[in-house]
């Protein structure tokens, strides 16, 4: 592997590291709209989620595939999103791999940045995500029952706490050696948030022990945030607990990310 020399650190100031951030955010785009199977997979896996999870448990856990439908695709949201987040471990694991990172070190950039534009730039990925799930679910029946001003915070809502998960994707990333590793690692992490939660039934059917785990999962509280934003129903304190465990994520895995691309890289 070529080696790059190394430029000396120096102070940057907090504009010119968010230009820098910006940048490469750009850079990140441009990867999602070069990479076909990665956009087929973004298109696919919300409806193939909207289609099996309605038509299969629907008329079993709530009488109606419709009734189910409103239920559940404010949930299958968080779900697409949220698994979408392993993308950014993935392409940075890549990217140390094939010394793209190696190049960045040898330019006189913010060291953060990389990792600041890798994840600002996956807000497309959520988005399109967003998208397709409410534009399938509407073409199978799904009405929003709220304001316009509501659905637009349910989505913002969703993106702020998909950027905090990609701070564990990407330490993820930072410390297995190959984007397949990342894959499992981060389904290892994701399968018991995503389905240890309300998204596809109420926590009340389910075992004392697994509504333990259910009622503080973040989750939970992310999913009915988005019901109560989507569908009706008190939403301060949903939204209030979701945006305080996203912080909590962020401050917690965000530095932890950027230590280890620092001893990584």
């Amino acid at each position: 592997m070529t080696s790059f020399p190394l430029v000396p650190a120096k102070r940057l100031s907090p504009v010119t590291g968010l230009r820098n951030s910006l940048t490469l955010t750009w850079r990140s785009v441009l990867k999602i709209r070069t990479n076909p199977e990665d956009m087929f997979g973004l298109l696919l896996q919300p409806i193939m989620y909207l289609v099996l999870f309605t038509y299969v448990f629907g008329g079993q856990l709530a009488g109606s595939t419709h009734q189910y439908l409103e239920y559940s695709l404010p949930g299958i949201m968080v779900l697409s999103v949220t698994f979408a987040t392993l993308g950014t471990g993935m392409m940075l694991s890549q990217d140390v791999a094939t010394g793209v990172f190696d190049r960045f070190r040898a330019l006189p950039i913010a060291r953060s940045a990389p990792l600041a534009g890798a994840i600002l730039g996956d807000n497309v990925r959520y988005l399109i995500s967003i998208a397709v799930t409410l534009g399938f679910g509407f073409i199978l029946g799904f009405r929003i029952l709220t304001t316009p001003l509501a659905a637009i915070m349910a989505c913002l809502l969703l993106v702020v706490f998909a950027l905090a998960m990609c701070w564990v994707s990407a330490l993820i990333g930072m410390l297995v050696k190959s984007a397949q590793a990342v894959q499992w690692w981060g389904f290892l992490v994701m399968f018991p948030l995503i389905f240890g939660s309300n998204i596809l039934t109420d926590e009340a059917k389910m075992p004392g022990w697994l509504q333990a785990f259910v009622k503080v999962n973040p989750v939970t509280y992310l999913t009915e945030a988005e019901r109560a934003l989507l569908t009706g129903g008190p939403a301060a304190t949903v939204v209030i607990r979701s945006l305080l465990w996203a912080l909590g994520i962020f401050v917690v895995f965000a530095p932890l990310a950027v230590r280890a691309y620092r001893r990584r890289a």
